[in-house]
């Protein structure tokens, strides 16, 4: 009998998403922790009007790990474009705040849509209630709301989160105690990834698991955010708002992106992240590098099956009696 190796995942947006879809493939328990910092778009309309947290993280984690038919996949993700009230809104956000309702709690709503989507391991906002992502700026300017930090054009020394004495779940203090490896992102670096960190508990209990801890790197930077970073760079804002021996592998990118491509980000203030190896080795990090991406019509994606396959090499057979 083989052991099932117990895997947390950490994050948000579509990075997240992309990286479960590989993972529910393999034999592995797992458990996604998601930011509930979001307060644009149809997740922010839904957080203000409903007070609920914001459901869109939630939604698109649950679409990837769920074994349902792609039609009904496809009508999760439908937004609505007409239609006042509705314009905006997906199915699947509306849903989530439906169950909300129907429940009396956010948690209980979404254990309720996994069971229906029969969704493959759990999936635990990183608090159960909304907060707000800070920035404090370079200038020393402060900027509120994960939506507007990037529009701010200001280079970001540290975020935070209101309120400060946020609680996470007993079930995922539970989760990263026995976990097997735990993964950061991919995702955006401040809005995505860090605010589940930031999450006093969850970033203590993290520091101190078992588990090997991965950081899976951004490939492009993203405008706003991290603006020229290196990969080293972003391992050390995590570094800096968590610990500096919290994580022990990075993921990187090796390869070259096509100039049309690059040309075709640059329009968006993006560029590639650069594969800086030694000074990633000075940071005492286990540095994995491979050709990680695959392109989606012109857009940069990570190949979720070679992530994956590293992901698992870090989990050797282990014979269980």
């Amino acid at each position: 009998m083989t052991k099932q190796y117990k895997v947390v995942a950490i994050g948000g947006g579509t990075g997240l998403s992309v990286l479960l879809r590989g993972l529910k493939k393999q034999p592995l328990d797992i458990t996604a922790i998601v930011t509930v910092a979001d307060d644009g778009g149809s997740s922010g309309l839904l957080r203000n009007e409903l007070q609920i947290p914001p459901p869109g993280d939630i939604r698109n984690v649950l679409v990837a790990l769920s074994e349902t038919e792609p039609m009904f996949e496809q009508l999760l993700q439908h937004r609505f474009e007409n239609g006042n009230g509705l314009s905006g809104h997906s199915l699947g956000n509306l849903l989530i705040a439906a169950l909300t309702s129907i429940t009396g709690d956010f948690v209980m709503g979404i254990r309720e849509l996994s069971r229906i989507l029969n969704v493959k391991g759990k999936v635990l906002p990183a608090a159960n209630q909304s907060i707000v992502l800070g920035a404090v700026m370079s200038d020393g300017s402060i900027v509120e709301g994960e939506s507007q930090i990037p529009k701010s054009n200001k280079k970001i020394e540290r975020v935070f989160l209101k309120p400060r004495n946020i609680e996470p779940l007993p079930e995922s203090i539970e989760a990263i105690r026995e976990a097997d490896l735990i993964v950061l992102g991919p995702g955006s670096l401040y809005t995505s990834v860090l605010p589940n960190l930031l999450v006093p508990e969850l970033a203590h209990e993290i520091g101190k698991a078992k588990a090997k801890k991965v950081y899976i790197c951004n490939v492009m930077t993203q405008l706003g955010e991290t603006d020229r970073f290196s990969a080293s760079d972003h391992v050390k804002v995590l570094m800096d708002h968590v610990s500096d021996d919290f994580l022990d592998y990075v993921i990187v990118n090796n390869t070259t992106i096509p100039k049309r491509i690059q040309d075709r980000y640059a329009l968006e203030g993006a560029r590639p992240v650069m594969h800086d190896k030694k000074k990633l080795q000075e940071l005492g990090l286990n540095i994995v590098s491979d050709r990680i991406i695959k392109y989606d019509h012109s857009v940069i994606r990570h190949d979720e099956e070679i992530v994956t396959k590293w992901l698992m090499s870090l989990l050797p057979a282990i014979k269980v009696r």
